[in-house]
C-alpha cells in the first residue's frame, strides 16, 4: 500500500494565506482526506513579500516561511489572471492591481479600460494557480492548474472572489461568480492544481 508522505507527517496543515475565500475553497477540497487546514491568521503569521518573478517562486517562498514558523506541512498558492492582450498581465501582480485595501472592483475596471485601449478585440485570458507543498524533512512539491476563458464586461454574479465576476471559462455561459462553490471547484485553476496535488499526495484521482 502506498504511504502518503504528507499525511505521514501530520494531519494538520497551514495554508500560507489570509484570504478567507481561498482558505474555504482549499479546505473543502482537503477535508475528505482528513486534513485539518489552518490559516496563517491562526498563527498570527505575517505575509512575506512576494519578491519572486514566477508563480512557483512566490508559492514556494510563502510555503517555506509558513512551515519554518509553525513546524507543520505548509501549503501556499500563487495564482493570478493572465490576460493575453495585456501581455499576461496582471499575472503575478493580480492581487496588487487591487491595491491596499484590496479593491477588486477597481482592478477589474482597470483591466477593462486597458482592453478597450488595446482595441484588437482579443479578450482571451487564463487563470493560473501554482501550489507549493512544503513538508519538514521532505522535498518541496509543486503542482499547477490552469483554466482558459475570456474576459466579460460588466461584472456579473455575487459569488466567488477576486476577478471571478469578469472571467468566463471556455465552454461556459456563466462567469465564476455566477457558479456555486461546488461548480467552480470542479473546473477552477485552483481546483485543477489541487486535483494534481491530491493525486500525488493521496493517491486519489
Amino acid at each position: 500500500m502506498r504511504v502518503n508522505r504528507a499525511m505521514k507527517a501530520a494531519n494538520s496543515w497551514v495554508l500560507a494565506s489570509h484570504n478567507q475565500g481561498k482558505i474555504r475553497e482549499i479546505g473543502e477540497l482537503l477535508r475528505p482526506f482528513g486534513v485539518n487546514l489552518q490559516s496563517a491568521a491562526d498563527f498570527s503569521l505575517s505575509e512575506p513579500d512576494e519578491t519572486e518573478s514566477t508563480f512557483a517562486g512566490n508559492a514556494l517562498l510563502k510555503a517555506r516561511a509558513a512551515s519554518q514558523a509553525t513546524g507543520l506541512p505548509a501549503l501556499a498558492d500563487d495564482s493570478g489572471l493572465c490576460v493575453t492582450a495585456l501581455n499576461g498581465q496582471p499575472g503575478i501582480h493580480s492581487a496588487r492591481w487591487a491595491g491596499e485595501p484590496r479593491d477588486f472592483a477597481r482592478a477589474m475596471r482597470r483591466i477593462e479600460d486597458e482592453l478597450e485601449a488595446c482595441g484588437d478585440g482579443d479578450r482571451s485570458a487564463a487563470f493560473v494557480c501554482v501550489l507549493a507543498l512544503v513538508v519538514p524533512g521532505e522535498s518541496d512539491r509543486i503542482y499547477e492548474g490552469r483554466v482558459v476563458g475570456e474576459m466579460i464586461w460588466p461584472p456579473r454574479g455575487e459569488g466567488g472572489f477576486g476577478y471571478d465576476p469578469v472571467f468566463q471559462p471556455e465552454g461556459e455561459t456563466r462567469v465564476f461568480a455566477e457558479m456555486t462553490s461546488r461548480e467552480k471547484a470542479a473546473m477552477s485553476h485552483r481546483a485543477r492544481a489541487m486535483t494534481a496535488l491530491i493525486a500525488a499526495e493521496f493517491g486519489h484521482v
